[in-house]
């Protein structure tokens, strides 16, 4: 009897150590695919680099020709680490509002994030088509504060008597985004340049990742990693939270206060990837519930997977949109639907027939 219970509960372990095993065997090959990635994307484009020039002049420029260099570090590197620093900040931001609401269908504009981008996006189009701060242009600018400010509008309106509960948050969500997105319709009215402003904004609205400046590849660099660091302690309090409120609070958890937290750095998060690519749906919602279907629920094992997964798929995904059509290009939020939404479909068919979503 004592065998047969030592050897369940070795089973057990063993069965329990196995997703924490396959997050450790698969991170590092994710963070090889992640370095491989760089200069296999900027090889590939209208004018072809051949992959051993670009590692060869990594260490010496002098294997460059004026052209290549050009195109390479000031063109295509600049868009390579923008599209990283999107799919990795779009993916953890899915990972705290998936685990904040307890729902693997939460994504990083759940509670309204997009319709204050819509708007600010507008704002910058159609008001201050030439203002520019810190080399950013108005639309990225103030997408990325009607980004924070509606998610702020939010949180005001669903709070109530000292609490803000998940229903109220989504309920509040889902209107203050609509009525922003509808706003910028009075804006859209007053585009008198032939439609240039509109093709802009459906441009950004499409999700397009421009070719950013290095100062500003740093700007977003900077807020995406404090986000990417205060979710360390988060994940840690959202495993917590995942086994009740009730069970959290009487370990001495401020749940009121966990909540907020989350929503700040999702928020934060969110926005500085509406600010650099636009809105580009599916990177959110796929990559954490791929995530969670090959290394479990534990969200302090998932954040680096996530990260790493949202940064390769958002870089793959840009290079194909501009490279299938060459010279023109796909908006990279276009091919995303193509890709992200059969396979989330996918996903979510094969779940419902198991009974495990």
């Amino acid at each position: 009897m004592e065998v047969e219970l030592a050897t369940l509960s070795h089973a057990k372990e063993r069965g329990a150590s196995s997703p924490e095993r396959r997050a450790r065997h698969i991170l590092w090959p994710l963070l090889l695919a992640l370095c491989l990635m760089v200069p296999l994307s900027a090889s590939l484009g209208a004018v072809h680099i051949p992959i051993r020039t670009i590692l060869l002049a990594s260490i010496e420029r002098a294997h460059f020709s004026q052209e290549q260099q050009t195109i390479l570090f000031a063109i295509r590197l600049p868009r390579i680490f923008a599209a990283a620093l999107v799919g990795s900040g779009l993916s953890v931001a899915g990972l705290l509002f998936q685990g904040l609401f307890r729902n693997p269908l939460a994504d990083p504009y759940v509670i309204g994030s997009s319709g204050g981008a819509v708007l600010g996006a507008s704002i910058g189009v159609f008001l201050l088509p030439s203002f520019t701060f810190a080399g950013f242009s108005a639309t990225a600018l103030f997408a990325f504060v009607g980004a924070l400010g509606s998610l702020a509008l939010v949180y005001f309106v669903a709070r109530s008597h000292g609490r803000t509960p998940v229903v109220s948050l989504l309920l509040a969500g889902f209107s203050v985004s609509t009525i922003l997105s509808y706003s910028s319709y009075f804006l859209e009215i007053l585009d008198r340049d032939l439609g240039t402003g509109m093709r802009m904004l459906a441009s950004w609205l499409h999700g397009a990742i421009s070719t950013p400046t290095w100062s500003q590849i740093l700007a977003i660099a900077c807020i995406t990693a404090l986000g990417m660091i205060a979710s360390i302690p988060l994940c840690r309090l959202l495993d917590t939270l995942a086994l009740g409120e009730e069970y959290a609070q009487h370990l001495g958890v401020n749940v009121e206060l966990a909540r907020g937290c989350l929503i700040v750095t999702g928020s934060l998060l969110t926005a500085a990837a509406v600010a650099l690519g636009g809105m580009i749906g599916f990177v959110g919602l796929i990559i954490p519930h791929l995530a969670r279907m090959i290394a479990g629920p534990d969200h302090v094992r998932l954040l680096p997977l996530v990260a790493c997964m949202g940064a390769i798929f958002v870089m793959l995904t840009d290079t194909l949109a501009r490279t299938l059509l060459t010279p023109a290009e796909i908006p990279v939020g276009v091919l995303m639907a193509f890709i992200g939404g059969p396979f989330f479909l996918f996903v979510l068919r094969r779940a419902g027939d198991s009974n495990t979503l």
